[in-house]
């Protein structure tokens, strides 16, 4: 009959492995401790520390993850209007073929087509035209001043005597035989004065001065032409 006890031998293994969980427990504890200091640390000095800031951006080569603070700003464009791609309407009149001809008859086909015309005389010798500006066959509109350069100069005319008549009537007169009318008081009434005066000797594209409607200081009024 036994009490239980194994001898010596058991009691000393016993007591080792009492030590050794001793040991073990503890380091457990120890180490335990430690992290839990460790952790209390942390959590303290997290609370008394301030942020100092936005953090600095590294430089990247990638495709950057985060969304921009501020979206980029758009430029303005404002929408230009359309341009008219409509042709120019045709107006059907064109510069007539006027090249060697007299040039009084290029006045009148001109005149007759409601163009105007200026005469440049040359130094050459001749009557007919030899070039126009626009030239002949270009479009252009009613009105349009179309420049006739003579091969000679201008040749001589005798000027018209106009006073007594109405102003229109005197300006057409004049222009007939070659000369342009300046108008020194207004285009309405009588012609009272004219200079040079009518019967002078003159020649092609020189101007007459026309006073219509009032008399000239020192010159005796005309009664109108019936």
């Amino acid at each position: 009959m036994t009490d239980g006890n194994t001898g010596p031998g058991t009691d000393g293994a016993r007591a080792g492995r009492d030590r050794l969980t001793l040991v073990l427990g503890g380091g457990l504890a120890v180490a335990l401790l430690a992290a839990i200091g460790a952790t209390g640390g942390w959590l303290l000095a997290g609370e008394d520390t301030e942020p100092t800031g936005r953090p600095v951006a590294g430089a990247s080569t990638g495709v950057p993850t985060g969304s921009p603070s501020a979206a980029p700003s758009r430029a303005e464009v404002t929408p230009t209007a359309p341009r008219s791609t409509s042709p120019t309407r045709s107006t059907g009149l064109t510069v007539p073929p006027l090249i060697g001809t007299d040039f009084v008859e290029a006045r009148d086909e001109l005149r007759e087509r409601r163009l105007g015309w200026r005469l440049i005389f040359g130094t050459g010798t001749g009557r007919s035209v030899t070039r126009t500006s626009p030239a002949v066959g270009e479009e252009v509109r009613p009105g349009t001043t179309v420049h006739l350069y003579v091969a000679g100069p201008a040749p001589a005319s005798t000027v018209p005597d106009v006073v007594g008549e109405e102003c229109d009537d005197a300006a057409d007169e004049l222009v007939d035989e070659g000369f342009y009318p300046r108008y020194r008081s207004g285009r309405r009434g009588v012609v009272t004065r004219q200079e040079p005066a009518g019967d002078t000797a003159g020649n092609w594209n020189d101007p007459v001065a026309l006073w219509c409607g009032v008399g000239a200081p020192g010159s005796v009024t005309a009664s109108p032409v019936p």
